[in-house]
C-alpha cells in the first residue's frame, strides 16, 4: 500500500466548478470487498458525511453523480478508510489491489497520484540508501568513507524530494490538491512548526491558499509553537550567560 496514503485525512477542499456528472469505476481483486459497501466521504463542517455509495459485486463497484464542485473525498469500505480521491467531472477509475491503490481518468486525479506515486519512488530510494551504507561496509570499504558517501546521496534525494513537493504544490495552489498534499505533509511532522520548507511555500502561496481555514489554523499554531520554542531558546541562553552566585 502506498505510504502517504495512511497520513492522508479527511480534508473538507471544495472548488467551484461549472457542473457536470462523475461517474467512478472501481474494481478490486481483494475478495474480503465482495458484498461489502464502499462509501465516498467527507466532512461537512463537524460531521463526516457519505457523499455517495455503492455495493460491491464480484469485485466492481460504480458510482455516478452530478456535481456542483469539486471535492477532495476519501473512499472508505464500511468504516475502514481506504484511499483519498478527486470527486470531480468525467470518468473515474479506481484500482484497488493488496499492493496498489490508484484513482485516475481524471486531470486532478492523475495529478495526485502521480504526486503519490513519485513521492513512493523517493521513500524506496531512501530505504535504498540506508542498507547501501552496511553493504559498502561489508565489501570492505572504510566506515567513514561509506557514510560520507551515503550522507551525500541522501541529501541529494532530500532536495529532489523537496523541489518535487514546491513544485507540485505551486502548480495547484489554487485547486483541491493544495491544501491537501500541504496538510497531508505537514502532518508526518511531530508537532506544526514552520519548517524552511514550509516557510518557502507559504511565502510563494497565493492569499486563496494561505487563507484555507486548515491552512491558517495549521500556521497559526506552527507560528505559536515557534515563538515558544524561541522563548525558550532564549531563556537557555541567558541561563548559561547569567554569572554563577
Amino acid at each position: 500500500m502506498n505510504k502517504l496514503l495512511s497520513v492522508f485525512l479527511l480534508f473538507p477542499f471544495l472548488a467551484a466548478c461549472n457542473g457536470g456528472k462523475y461517474k467512478l469505476e472501481g474494481s478490486s481483486a481483494i475478495k474480503d470487498f465482495d458484498g461489502k459497501m464502499v462509501y465516498l466521504k467527507m466532512f461537512r463542517g463537524d460531521s463526516i458525511l457519505a457523499v455517495d455509495s455503492a455495493e460491491v459485486i464480484h469485485g466492481t463497484f460504480t458510482m455516478k453523480h452530478r456535481i456542483d464542485s469539486v471535492a477532495m473525498v476519501t473512499l472508505f469500505l464500511d468504516e475502514q478508510s481506504i484511499m483519498p480521491l478527486v470527486i470531480e467531472k468525467g470518468n473515474i477509475k479506481v484500482t484497488i489491489n493488496y499492493n496498489e491503490l490508484l484513482a485516475s481518468g481524471t486531470p486532478l486525479n492523475d495529478a495526485l497520484y502521480g504526486f503519490i506515486n513519485k513521492r513512493n519512488e523517493f521513500d524506496l530510494r531512501r530505504d535504498e540508501l540506508e542498507r547501501k551504507e552496511a553493504r559498502m561496509v561489508l565489501e570492505g570499504i572504510n566506515v567513514d568513507e561509506a557514510q560520507d558517501q551515503v550522507y551525500r546521496e541522501t541529501k541529494e534525494l532530500v532536495k529532489e524530494m523537496d523541489d518535487h513537493v514546491e513544485t507540485f504544490l505551486s502548480a495547484n495552489y489554487e485547486t483541491v490538491l493544495g491544501p491537501s498534499v500541504f496538510l497531508m505533509l505537514c502532518s508526518t511532522l511531530p508537532y506544526p512548526i514552520m519548517t524552511p520548507q514550509i516557510e518557502g511555500i507559504i511565502e510563494k502561496a497565493p492569499y486563496s491558499f494561505k487563507s484555507n481555514k486548515l491552512v491558517k489554523e495549521f500556521l497559526s499554531k506552527a507560528r505559536e509553537n515557534k515563538q515558544l520554542l524561541d522563548e525558550e531558546r532564549r531563556l537557555r541562553q541567558n541561563e548559561l550567560v547569567s554569572p554563577r552566585n
